[in-house]
């Protein structure tokens, strides 16, 4: 479980770090490296980077509250809180980019895939 926990978190600095990445071509590397006092709206792909992650940023708190609590409570359904961990990760990862692109309804299917993956991990709680 630490592995897949540890995987989630990686994936929460991809997503904080991609909206960076669509605004350095915008301002240079210099203005970026700078105190950026005055950042410019984002673009849309950076707008949608930002809003993915702050999607993500409301559903990491449960996933590790789920981890956690399956890596601590006697006799769980562990395979089960894995499996839910694996695919909580890989949805959250194949969200990403799908937001960044505005894949409707696919897009809708990884986030959806996320929350059955926590809810998986839930039910291997009781």
């Amino acid at each position: 479980m630490l592995i897949w926990i540890l995987l989630a978190i990686a994936v929460y600095y991809v997503g904080l770090f991609l909206p960076s990445l669509f605004l350095i071509p915008r301002i240079g590397l210099g203005q970026y490296l700078g105190s950026r006092d005055g950042d410019p709206e984002p673009g849309v792909y950076a707008g949608r980077a930002k809003r993915a992650h702050r999607n993500y940023k409301e559903n990491l708190a449960p996933f590790l509250a789920l981890g956690v609590l399956a890596m601590i409570v006697p006799d769980i359904d562990m395979a089960m809180a894995l499996l839910g961990a694996k695919v909580f990760v890989f949805a959250r990862l194949a969200f990403l980019p799908l937001y960044i692109m505005a894949v409707p309804l696919v897009r809708s299917a990884a986030w959806t895939a996320g929350l059955v993956g926590m809810a998986m991990m839930a039910f291997a709680l009781l």
